[in-house]
């Protein structure tokens, strides 16, 4: 046995287990934790399915069948590509049309696959999770994909060719690739080959139940039969493989992701893995001539150092081969932050947040950046214009339609794009623009500030989203509340605009704060619906009659997200999670300061990493809210490693097997952080069986162990299909939002 540093590092050794009296829960389908699920679902849904609750779920369901939902689209060749669920169509219609067609009011839609009608026939519960084109020869249509369908609504997908010339799936007896449901990724090498990464058969997984081996699987060859071709060790998070079929441009990559926020990259490069040389926390980006790093931390290269957050480029090959001259294309303020980006063909476009509003910018790799004075810009490399399509308080994105598309002639270019704006009383829409180059402009941008970069940019609505509730008499405030150690953190208030400060407003204040996720203004019917305009009669104060008020929704941009860039996420990752809490709430202290709401009216809800953040509402902050709505949560942070794919996240909230670090851990584990003798808010926790991400038995066993100590107001419901998401169509999506909302409004309103 060989023994390494750290094993012998002080505190290193395994810390033990706390006693768990609910294990026996953690067998996800066996028939004694079914029996009790089933048990506890009865006793909620005869707690919440009441009249009320009926005409909720039909209200809000009504929203999510709405025929006149933007029907989003991918363009691939001359078809626009939609998935699309509605009342009649709960599993969803793949289907395509024309530009033209999507133009008018009423597409011509060209079904592709009815998945209702592939489920019944089957008897499998799909559900539709994507699809990917094989690149035709020039000249020829897109005909060959391979969709993802998940029996459950899981992460395990089974991927089948499918033929869209023919509507039909193509027959493996006749050579058409059908990969078993796994874990998994699968991208076209050509028309005969595929390079899949897959938890299939014997192929081994890693720790946190992923794909760890990638395999060239030819046509007509059975996957156990596939040549090896990446792998990575067991303990690491993931492979991943992928072709860039771009025409003069063709790589394959293989990707070893170490943990979240870890990866080490590679090329195929004389039928060996050259790695990318970059430190792991560097994310990279390839596309045509350049190569995109996007460091994680501060990055010195050279003499330079380059802060986290920041946008930097290099030619492809010249970096391949040893040259370090890299260009910056953003760098990070104390209020501004990348998000995203994305190519059209002759120009770059960047996704920023500016104090969590979206601002966006146009970059072209042909001009300079150049100063007011005429001398090299200090604020990037290349030339950059504003886009002027941002109104405050809004998330607007842009993304490119097509970045090969050369030219008009079937309705769109290769430097169009689309732009979708939301507000949270501002119904979607979805545009299209379009870049061209200005001969005449010489200007670059200076300090953040818009100049005239030589490129002219137009843009307008394509479709419109209706309005599900009366947006009109709502308004949006941004405030900042300050955290315990001084920090100022922005959250988002929607409400009337009478709304009294008198403290009596039924208060619902969600929350995220992990893995670099940034909550940002976007519109919901649901929550228009079911909290604005919910309605009960309350009373004011002394000598006051009574009156009806909604609901006030509130966004917390804590830490933990990524509103401000990498530094804000990593200022609460791992021994700092208490940061994202204290900003959590510090944002409830701060509602109840102003006067919006008080304890026994504020509520609070969140998902997943969300559910960990509620769940340290309910236990260490039990005396600041009135109900929590905890969701598919993360609780056990002792054997969260242990469950579903727990594992993979040990880079956000580090190793509970390690002493040392349990020693935190520990201090943010609701499920071990539960005392007597305390007075907790009302709680209901809801999760899904067939969830594979954070799996359901850690909300399982915090509502057995609440129970068991005698804890009053406990309320549990278990999704039996849906995945992580907790639903696999608008039914199941709208019983699930139906509960959480019922439940609060009736816990912090009282109707």
């Amino acid at each position: 046995m060989t023994t390494t540093a750290a094993d012998q590092a002080p505190g290193s050794s395994p810390a033990p287990e706390p006693t768990d009296e609910n294990v026996w829960l953690e067998e996800i389908y066996g028939e004694a934790p079914l029996a009790w699920v089933r048990e506890q679902n009865a006793r909620t849904e005869d707690l919440l399915e009441d009249a009320d609750y009926a005409g909720l779920e039909g209200s809000i369901l009504e929203v999510l069948d709405s025929t006149d939902r933007i029907a989003m689209v991918g363009k691939r060749g001359e078809w626009y590509y939609n998935f699309w669920k509605d009342q009649a169509n709960p599993k969803g219609l793949w289907r395509r049309t024309t530009w033209e067609s999507y133009l008018t009011d009423s597409p011509d839609w060209d079904v592709l696959l009815d998945v209702d009608a592939l489920a019944a026939a089957e008897g499998e519960e799909w559900v539709f999770h994507g699809a990917t084109f094989l690149r035709p020869a020039a000249g020829e249509p897109y005909r060959l994909a391979l969709l993802a369908l998940s029996p459950d609504g899981g992460d395990a997908n089974r991927y089948r060719e499918f033929d869209v010339g023919t509507r039909t799936f193509v027959d493996p007896a006749d050579g058409g690739f059908d990969l078993p449901t796994a874990k998994g990724n699968v991208s076209w090498l050509d028309a005969d080959t595929l390079l899949v990464a897959s938890t299939a058969g014997d192929l081994p997984r890693t720790a946190s139940s992923y794909a760890r081996t990638a395999v060239t699987l030819r046509r007509g060859e059975a996957l156990s039969a596939a040549a090896r071709l990446f792998e990575v060790p067991e303990d690491h998070m993931m492979a991943v493989v992928a072709h860039d079929s771009t025409p003069g441009f063709e790589r394959t990559f293989a990707v070893d992701y170490i943990d979240f926020y870890n990866r080490s990259t590679f090329i195929r490069w004389d039928d060996a893995w050259l790695e990318i040389d970059a430190p792991t926390d560097v994310n990279l980006s390839a596309h045509r001539e350049w190569l995109l790093f996007r460091p994680q931390q501060a990055w010195s290269v050279e003499g330079n150092t380059y802060p986290a957050g920041s946008l930097l480029a290099a030619k492809f090959e010249d970096y391949l081969a040893g040259a370090r001259d890299l260009l910056v294309l953003f760098a990070p303020d104390a209020h501004t932050s990348l998000q995203s980006w994305s190519w059209t063909r002759n120009f770059l476009l960047l996704n920023l947040l500016r104090d969590v509003s979206s601002e966006i910018r146009v970059l072209d790799p042909s001009v300079p950046g150049v100063a007011a004075d005429g001398g090299a810009s200090d604020g990037g490399a290349w030339a950059s214009s504003l886009l002027d399509a941002c109104p405050p308080l809004h998330d607007v994105n842009a993304y490119a339609v097509d970045d090969e598309d050369e030219g008009p002639s079937d309705g769109g270019a290769g430097d169009d794009f689309w732009l979708v704006a939301t507000g949270f009383t501002t119904p979607s829409t979805l545009m299209r623009g379009s870049l061209t180059r200005d001969p005449a402009g010489t200007a670059g941008s200076r300090g953040g500030v818009a100049g005239t970069a030589g490129v002219v940019s137009s843009h307008a609505a394509v479709k419109a989203s209706p309005s599900f509730f009366n947006d009109g008499q709502y308004e949006v405030q941004q405030h900042f509340a300050v955290s315990a150690d001084g920090t100022r953190v922005p959250y988002f208030q929607v409400a009337s605009r009478d709304l009294v400060l008198d403290g009596q407003n039924p208060t619902q204040l969600s929350g995220y704060g992990g893995f670099e996720v940034s909550r940002t203004p976007a519109y919901s019917g649901t929550v228009g619906r079911a909290w604005l305009e919910r309605r009960t009669a309350t009373s004011g104060g002394p000598g006051e009659a009574a009156h009806s008020r909604g609901g006030v929704y509130v966004v917390a941009n804590i830490r933990g997200g990524g509103e401000y860039g990498p530094s804000w996420h990593r200022a609460a990752l791992k021994e700092n999670r208490h940061r994202a809490f204290e900003d959590f709430a510090a944002v409830a202290q701060h509602l109840v300061h102003r006067g919006v709401t008080s304890r026994e009216r504020l509520g609070c809800v969140g998902g997943s990493n969300g559910g960990l953040l509620v769940g340290n509402m309910l236990t260490t902050y039990p005396e600041l809210f009135g109900a929590i709505s905890c969701g598919v949560p993360l609780l056990d942070m002792r054997r969260y490693t242990k469950l579903s794919a727990g594992h993979s996240w040990i880079a956000e909230y580090g190793d509970p097997d390690v002493a040392a670090e349990w020693e935190y851990i520990k201090t943010f584990s609701p499920y071990h952080l539960l005392k007597d003798g305390v007075e907790y808010p009302e709680t209901f926790i809801w999760t899904a069986t067939s969830d594979d991400r954070v799996g359901p038995v850690q909300a399982r066993k915090m509502a057995a162990r609440m129970q068991a100590m005698g804890i009053p107001n406990l309320w549990f419901h278990e999704a039996l299909e849906g995945g992580h998401a907790g639903a696999s169509d608008n039914r199941q999506a709208a019983a699930l939002q139906a509960r959480s909302q019922h439940f609060l409004w009736r816990t912090l309103a009282g109707g």
